[in-house]
């Protein structure tokens, strides 16, 4: 199938087949895929929690609403901010810069004090704010591959972060969940699965001038 072909495949997966898993080698490329997304400033400020553990995931279903998802699915991912962004962040990214292309400081560090400036010129408020519009950009950039990857997934926001947060134990990481992504395989009997795609004409749209 084409790319095109491949996104008219997907859809939001509303019953998964609880009997199927996906591979290892499915996993490390969506783990990949996550480490690889575009992030502003090229800051990885998100983390992906892979939660694999069917008994966990059953203590989840009530925190989102009852969507069974959560535990059907062969994984569960959660997209996660950092509760803290600050210098520090901003100096591992230069380090790693400068390990991996071995670029001089005297280049560098003009940009790096430019971008510490900026962090550091943020509210934690706005911080959060900036950190979670890029955890929808992870989420599109999931769900892209899982469609180029015949893998599917359901994107989730109904679900009560904080209660989630405490039951996954992420403060003790530093993070708060932003997004779920159920993966894995349709169900036989899901009935969305089947249905034709609802969109308007690219006319409609997209404007070109």
């Amino acid at each position: 199938m084409s790319i095109i072909q491949k996104l008219q495949w997907r859809y939001a997966t509303k019953k998964f087949d609880a009997h199927k898993t996906l591979s290892t080698a499915q996993i490390t490329t969506l783990k990949q895929a996550f480490n690889l997304t575009a992030l502003s400033y090229g800051l990885q400020i998100l983390k992906l929690v892979v939660v694999e553990n069917k008994a966990l995931r059953e203590e989840l279903v009530g925190l989102a609403y009852g969507q069974r998802q959560v535990v059907d699915a062969s994984h569960l991912l959660v997209i996660c901010v950092q509760d803290v962004i600050d210098a520090n962040d901003v100096e591992t990214h230069f380090e790693s810069v400068k390990a991996i292309r071995n670029t001089p400081d005297a280049i560098l560090n003009p940009f790096k004090e430019d971008l510490k400036t900026t962090v550091e010129g943020m509210t934690a408020e706005k911080k959060i704010s900036w950190a979670t519009k890029q955890a929808y950009i992870a989420l599109g950039n999931l769900m892209t591959v899982c469609a180029v990857e015949e893998i599917d997934s359901c994107p989730m926001e109904g679900f009560m972060p904080e209660a989630l947060d405490e039951k996954l134990n992420l403060k003790a990481h530093g993070l708060r969940s932003v997004l779920l992504l159920p993966v894995g395989f349709r169900s036989d009997d899901d009935l969305f699965s089947g249905l034709k795609k609802v969109r308007q004409p690219v006319s409609k749209t997209v404007i070109e001038l």
